[in-house]
């Protein structure tokens, strides 16, 4: 265990006793200096150290913030957000970094007005705009997220982020050619957009397209530590039946994350088709032992045993998928034909 991986373990550890222990310290400065979450990294010791020295200094917090969300302590990265935004109260980054935090974790209502707070600061925060469109794209309030996004583009004409958008509120909306070109436009003004590139290879994929191969392929290059884009090219030739180059693919995606649960179970999808059971049966099981929480994994798998007349087991994988998912109708469905009703 290296000593980064160390002290996030401990950060973590401390944080949950901080909160058994009742801690009521709030945001005053004598918490946010003297917690022991603060002395458990180096950097987090070294900041808390100047802030110590310099409490009304907002930067500092802010500063801390950014590297305890990057510690993936968000209960504590907040706190500095907000303190910041405190002790200054015209820094539009602030409050939209509290905003940021809060969308990230799904807090839709409580991160508006933290972004309102952001663009009455500063008018022509693309950040903060763009960030209340995705509010409105993700509760499909589509002539909201475009004015917003419009904002942004009079401001800029090309810019490639409020375009990369643009195309996904039109995706979303199911106006495919328009998204098309959104995204088409993030990259005659920026090539290297990756995720533009991604969505476009997705997009041709629906269609069978095999240009949507050059979009994922390009993705994959410019950076294959995430294998995503290489695994949707397996995708594609699996949707136009050319089974043996998408499990050479799949294959590669394990080869470079052994832990890619898609491919294995996208390689148990085609096995089951050729017929081939226990091998089939195999990649699920590996699947399982990796993601223990997926119940499409245990019904699958169930499936495996059921064909080969191990119907006990199967049972068991039907009623894992069930207790992992009540609403999942293929295991109640499996159930049921076997005349299991408990």
């Amino acid at each position: 265990m290296n000593n980064r991986t160390f002290s996030i373990l401990l950060a973590s550890f401390l944080l949950l006793l901080s909160v058994a222990c009742g801690n009521k310290g709030g945001n005053n400065n004598s918490e946010l200096i003297n917690n022991p979450v603060y002395q458990s990294d180096p950097e987090l010791k070294k900041i808390t150290g100047q802030i110590s020295q310099s409490p009304e200094d907002a930067t500092l917090f802010f500063k801390r913030g950014k590297l305890l969300h990057k510690l993936k302590l968000d209960s504590f990265s907040i706190k500095d957000y907000k303190k910041a935004s405190e002790l200054d109260t015209n820094n539009a980054e602030y409050y939209s970094a509290v905003g940021d935090l809060l969308f990230e974790s799904k807090d839709l209502s409580g991160s508006v007005p933290w972004i309102q707070k952001a663009i009455a600061k500063n008018p022509t925060d693309k950040k903060a705009r763009l960030k209340i469109a995705k509010v409105f794209l993700y509760i499909r309030k589509y002539p909201n997220a475009f004015e917003q996004i419009n904002i942004v583009l009079r401001n800029n004409a090309y810019d490639p982020e409020a375009y990369f958008l643009k195309g996904l509120l039109y995706k979303d909306a199911k106006d495919t050619a328009k998204a098309m070109s959104s995204f088409q436009t993030v990259l005659n003004v920026a090539p290297e957009y990756r995720d533009a590139s991604i969505q476009l290879g997705l997009l041709y994929s629906d269609k069978k397209d095999p240009i949507a191969l050059k979009y994922l392929e390009n993705a994959y290059n410019l950076d294959s530590s995430d294998v995503f884009p290489l695994f949707a090219e397996g995708v594609f030739y699996q949707m136009t039946h050319d089974y043996e180059t998408a499990k050479e693919i799949y294959h590669h995606c394990i080869l470079s994350n052994n832990h890619y649960v898609d491919a294995y179970f996208r390689i148990g999808d085609i096995l089951m088709q050729q017929d081939s059971v226990q091998k089939s049966f195999h990649q699920y099981d590996i699947a399982a032992k990796i993601d223990y929480l997926n119940p499409a994994v245990f019904y699958n798998r169930g499936v495996c045993w059921e064909r080969m007349d191990s119907i006990k087991q199967a049972v068991a994988d039907y009623r894992r998928a069930l207790a992992l998912d009540s609403t999942y109708k293929s295991p109640k469905d499996a159930l049921k034909s076997l005349g299991v009703t408990k």
